[in-house]
């Protein structure tokens, strides 16, 4: 019984996972708002019915995929931690990466900006198991070790300086310069850096 009840939590996960990858290739093709259930489902293979097992909305589906980003910078950034390296190293590769997932993924910037200022009903999210964007806490934490190492300025308060990297991506998004957006989000982070590095 045990086994089959292992061989249902793998097909279930399996299935989640599909729709989540089925989503970022639709959404990537043909954008959010074109992109229906039903292209998602035909593209994991699925049937549409099986889609509201996993999801109540599209909308639920960016959340979960921004959480999963979430998880993979955490996970490039801890080697880096291991190594003990500085904030402010931490920091400029974090914004490299959040800047790297951003530009493959455009469908998911407009979430991204907005995840500062609407923290929609973090109950309900977890009440349903929804991954909270937590891009904001990942340089909050790293903010706060910095300044405790005294690599950081510490006369400005981390929440307030993780908006500023936040707003990064915002600016860069609508910049009109001729350069990539990585490149811009490169050399904002970098005169962001200079301003907030202990001298």
């Amino acid at each position: 019984m045990e086994e089959k009840m292992g061989r249902r939590e793998r097909k279930k996960l399996q299935s989640r996972k599909a729709i989540l990858d089925a989503a970022v290739r639709e959404f990537s093709r043909q954008g959010f708002k074109e992109t229906s259930i039903a292209d998602i489902m035909n593209a994991a293979d699925l049937g549409i019915g099986t889609f509201y097992n996993y999801f109540e909305s599209k909308e639920e589906i960016l959340m979960c995929l921004l959480g999963r980003f979430v998880q993979e910078v955490n996970a490039e950034l801890q080697n880096m931690r291991e190594a003990k390296r500085p904030s402010y190293e931490l920091l400029e590769a974090g914004s490299a990466i959040t800047a790297r997932f951003l530009d493959e993924n455009r469908f998911l910037l407009p979430l991204f900006l907005s995840a500062a200022e609407h923290s929609a009903k973090p109950q309900e999210k977890a009440r349903r198991g929804m991954a909270t964007p937590g891009f904001k806490s990942i340089f909050e934490e790293i903010l706060h070790q910095g300044q405790q190492a005294g690599e950081i300025r510490d006369d400005v308060p981390a929440d307030l300086i993780a908006e500023m990297f936040h707003s990064i991506y915002q600016a860069a998004a609508f910049s009109k310069l001729p350069i990539s957006f990585q490149q811009n989000v490169a050399l904002k982070t970098r005169l962001l850096l200079a301003g907030i590095r202990k001298q």
